[in-house]
């Protein structure tokens, strides 16, 4: 079973604008979910959606930040369940940035897929982290253009 999420993105944007969107709550909150992330390793935090029944998520992902390099890394875990304290995923997100002549690179890896009933989870996840890269890259070209590429 494949476990892993891997996307790779190119943002044609200096690296520190990629990076608030990865590390500023507010700016997090427009292309992924509401939450109470701070850039400190050992922060306990959450990202808060609707539940998804399907999916046995109540809506609440628990995360703590692992790791922070500024403009370069950050990890941090991402555990979900059913609720009343059941984890059923233990992931780990990976953000890579690595500037390049005309933009940055920004890679993610979501590791720790390990169950077959984490399965609909993954990819729903997959498909998922992909559209809110571009979500990014729209907020990020409507800052600098006034519009959406959309």
């Amino acid at each position: 079973m494949a476990n892993t999420i891997k996307h790779q993105f190119f943002f044609p944007h200096p690296a520190q604008m990629v990076w608030d969107y990865l590390t500023k709550p507010e700016l997090m909150e427009q292309w992924l979910m509401k939450n109470d992330f701070q850039p400190v390793v050992g922060l306990d935090f959450q990202f808060r959606t609707g539940p998804i029944p399907s999916l046995d998520f109540d809506g609440i992902f628990y995360c703590k930040v692992l790791e922070i390099v500024p403009l370069k890394r950050l990890t941090y875990s991402w555990k979900c369940g059913p609720g009343e304290g059941k984890i059923a995923i233990d992931s780990v997100v990976r953000w890579r940035l690595e500037p390049k002549d005309k933009g940055t690179e920004l890679f993610l890896e979501h590791s720790g897929f390990s169950e077959t009933e984490n399965l609909s989870m993954f990819a729903a996840l997959k498909d998922g982290w992909l559209k809110n890269l571009h979500k990014i890259a729209d907020r990020i070209n409507t800052l600098q253009h006034g519009h959406t590429n959309a």
